[in-house]
């Protein structure tokens, strides 16, 4: 028997389970596109979290950030606005406040006590100070003041800074110098017997300087005839009537105080007192920020509330001055007796070295 040839509505039926597979697979696919999609806009935009992505709520800033802040979705915080610098201060500033030229000055004198001025002034909240000596009147003069005052501490409108520079005291430009600078710098000389300051400033050298003459070598051109060498740095220092001249031709006395080295020993309380007024600031350092340290032969600063330790000066400060001759001194103490007569007489103070 004959077999029958396939109708054409048979032929046309045969394919539709494929197509149907074929847009099932489609379906799927592109469902599988969708998710992949979504997940991979959920987990850039909004940091990994499931949730809907929403917009930020506008923050202020300036015109050129609008569109990306319109646009920043939640989730990625804006930067924060760096804050204002203190009115006054150099932009970027990590801390408060301006650097400034100094108010005032320690002036001198070498082996005075002008460290202990300067570490006892720094007590007090009113006054910056820088802790070294820039020397910036003698020897860097050249540098600038913009050199100077970049190395001055910072300091709010409130505060008075310090500088301590021993040697301006008898450097014959210094006075001019800082006239230029400022007219109304107050000046700060601390002052010592100059016999005692003499032999203070040769032990600090032999202690550098092992192999120099002997003091008395040091000191006189003839010892038998009295004749002092004045052209000795350690003679010269003392002659303070004379180095007091070339200040008063720019600074008028009231703008020059003179601490007693002796008295800051024996009452630092009382001097410091002295120097705050000259300074027009209230009176911080007292009694209760000192004790005597018997083995430096000096006063320390007690410990503070931010420092749990008391405060003296370096070990250099307080030698053991070296042993000379009794009639080497009586032979200085006439040499400086007119000159100190003068410096008396000049500042109107005795300070009784005789």
């Amino acid at each position: 028997m004959a077999r029958r040839a396939p109708s054409g509505r048979a032929l046309a039926a045969a394919p539709a389970p494929s197509r149907r597979l074929a847009r099932r697979v489609l379906v799927l696919f592109t469902l599988s596109l969708s998710c992949s999609y979504l997940c991979y806009n959920l987990l850039c935009c909004c940091g990994g979290s499931a949730a809907p992505r929403a917009r930020c709520p506008p923050v202020r800033a300036a015109a050129a950030k609008k569109l990306l802040q319109q646009s920043r979705p939640c989730g990625r915080a804006a930067p924060a606005e760096p804050p204002a610098p203190p009115a006054g201060s150099a932009p970027g500033a990590a801390r408060p406040g301006t650097k400034r030229l100094p108010r005032a000055i320690v002036v001198g004198v070498k082996k005075g006590g002008t460290r202990a001025v300067l570490e006892f002034i720094r007590v007090h909240p009113d006054v910056r100070a820088l802790g070294t000596e820039p020397h910036f009147f003698d020897r860097n003069y050249h540098r600038g003041l913009e050199w100077y005052r970049s190395l001055m501490p910072r300091t709010l409108d409130s505060q008075i800074t310090v500088e301590k520079t021993p040697s301006y005291f008898v450097t014959k430009e210094a006075p001019r110098r800082i006239f230029n600078m400022s007219r109304d710098t107050k000046l700060i000389v601390v002052v010592r017997n100059p016999v005692t300051r003499a032999i203070s400033d040769y032990t600090q050298t032999l202690s550098k300087k092992p192999d120099i003459p002997t003091f008395e070598g040091l000191t006189f051109r003839n010892r038998s005839l009295g004749l002092v060498d004045t052209s000795w740095n350690a003679i010269r220092i003392g002659m303070y009537a004379v180095h007091l001249e070339s200040w008063l031709q720019y600074f008028p006395l009231s703008q020059i105080h003179f601490v007693s080295g002796e008295k800051l020993i024996t009452d630092p309380a009382g001097e410091m007192g002295k120097v705050q007024d000259f300074l027009g600031i209230k009176r911080v350092i007292t009694d209760k920020h000192f004790y005597f340290n018997k083995t430096k032969g000096f006063p320390c600063l007690k410990k503070s509330e931010s420092s749990g330790l008391p405060r003296c000066l370096g070990k250099s400060k307080g030698r053991t001055h070296v042993q000379i001759d009794p009639e080497v001194i009586e032979q200085l103490r006439d040499f400086y007796r007119p000159y100190n007569i003068k410096f008396y007489e000049t500042v109107g103070q005795d300070f009784r070295w005789e």
